[in-house]
């Protein structure tokens, strides 16, 4: 059992609901799911910490609840058997849908270039990739998707400027080649399925760059 609980788990879940989320925040909650990733028992999380067995499966118990922890088979330790748990997932994001009406809208930002402009836009692929991963669950399906991920490195303003020009007039080239309008000239849908675009650069700080291994 413990094995298959381990092939089954997700490598993400996100979480949408405030209850959930404000589990998933207390301290000693999240370090004991991120214990959990494998099979384990409120004894061997209590050992592992050096903290109250009582103590441990209260939030353990607290986490089972709120679907975080899931059994995953019992085992027996001399004259006692364990009840064992498995994390429902490798980690966990906070969907945007937790803020509710606070959630960031890029729609509302005036300044396209602004760090809060990206950071709202961010939350919006978030929040798109979150249902539409959770619509292809309940499908059976994938949900299809493309990332791109690089770093490089500009010596001057223009440097700079001349890419973000390059990478805009490149973007256009190859969107108008290959895909359909999203909208006609009568303003109904175009045809097929429509697709959200995002692409942002930013300067990697500091104390981040310290702390990527090399070629990350």
């Amino acid at each position: 059992m413990e094995a298959s609980a381990r092939e089954t788990v997700p490598e993400l879940e996100s979480v949408g609901e405030s209850r959930r989320a404000a589990v998933l925040l207390h301290p000693l909650r999240a370090r004991l799911l991120s214990l959990a990733r494998e099979p384990t028992s409120s004894t061997e999380l209590a050992r592992r910490l050096g903290l109250p067995r009582q103590r441990v499966n209260y939030h353990v118990r607290a986490l089972e609840r709120a679907g975080f922890l899931r059994p995953a088979g019992r085992r027996r330790r001399r004259n006692l058997i364990e009840q064992r748990y498995v994390a429902t997932a490798r980690a966990y994001v906070l969907s945007p849908q937790v803020l509710g009406p606070l959630a960031a809208d890029w729609r509302a930002i005036e300044d396209t270039v602004s760090a809060d402009y990206l950071l709202a836009l961010a939350e919006q692929v978030r929040s798109d990739v979150t249902r539409g991963s959770e619509r292809a669950r309940q499908e059976g399906t994938r949900l299809p998707t493309l990332s791109v991920k690089a770093q490089f490195r500009f010596e001057t303003p223009r440097q700079r400027t001349e890419f973000a020009n390059a990478v805009r007039q490149a973007l256009v080239d190859v969107i108008a080649r290959h895909s359909s309008p999203h909208v006609l000239e009568n303003e109904k849908p175009g045809r097929g399925r429509p697709y959200r675009l995002v692409l942002a650069c930013y300067p990697v700080p500091a104390e981040v760059e310290a702390g990527e291994p090399k070629g990350g």
